[in-house]
């Protein structure tokens, strides 16, 4: 496995709050350059990203991020609007507080409602793997695939944790036929991200490899 086999699973990251046009500018550039498979970006960018990036180029955007608290009506609309503005793919949070509450019903009814207003547009469900028991990261696993999201992700980069191989290899063993697993926060380089897509990850997110690239290029 080559850096370019690696690169086409990454989705670019960028989600800053201080984030300015000018570095998603970058973003996008260097992803269309190195051949990433998306660029994860703000919903505020969203049009403006794609009106720029055009065909050349997937863009992923989140909505209920970082903390997933907010209502379901508002995570519709977000999804909604980031569909109008062009998004390719987006990244959802769950209600976590819901989830551990016992609410299933709740958390997997959300998720459908958003999966509706994304049609075709891939759908990534964000579980937020460092505050779960095992026993919800294998619930979440039933419900996003009962759902009909795309894939479960690991982590957002803004709580207590990131992606671990432990946290991969139970979603992995606990999905269903159809739903891939994302793997983002904290991946340290190549050697790292060659791992988790040997475990069987088809997405990264991560702005580092990108940037590793970058620098061995001295750029």
């Amino acid at each position: 496995m080559n850096q370019q086999d690696i690169i086409k699973k990454v989705d670019h990251t960028l989600l800053s709050p201080a984030c300015t046009w000018a570095e998603i500018k970058e973003l996008c550039e260097d992803a269309i350059k190195y051949g990433a498979a998306s660029v994860c970006i703000p919903p505020s960018f969203v049009r403006r990203a794609k009106e720029f990036a055009g065909e050349r180029l997937k863009v992923c955007t989140v909505i209920g991020f970082p903390n997933g608290y907010n209502t379901t009506a508002a995570k519709v609309f977000e999804a909604k609007d980031t569909v109008e503005n062009g998004a390719d793919e987006i990244d959802m949070v769950i209600n976590i507080g819901a989830l551990k509450a016992g609410d299933i019903k709740l958390v997997q009814d959300e998720i459908s409602a958003v999966r509706e207003v994304c049609g075709s547009r891939i759908l990534k469900v964000i579980i937020e793997t460092c505050l779960l028991t095992d026993d919800e990261k294998k619930t979440m696993c039933r419900v996003v695939t009962d759902a009909g999201a795309d894939y479960i992700k690991t982590s957002t980069g803004f709580s207590t944790g990131g992606a671990t191989f432990a946290d991969v290899k139970l979603m992995l063993e606990h999905i269903g036929p159809g739903v891939k697993v994302k793997a983002s926060g904290g991946i340290s380089g190549f050697e790292d991200a060659a791992d988790y897509v040997r475990l069987g990850c088809a997405r990264l997110g991560t702005s580092r490899l990108i940037r590793i690239l970058k620098e061995e290029e001295g750029c």
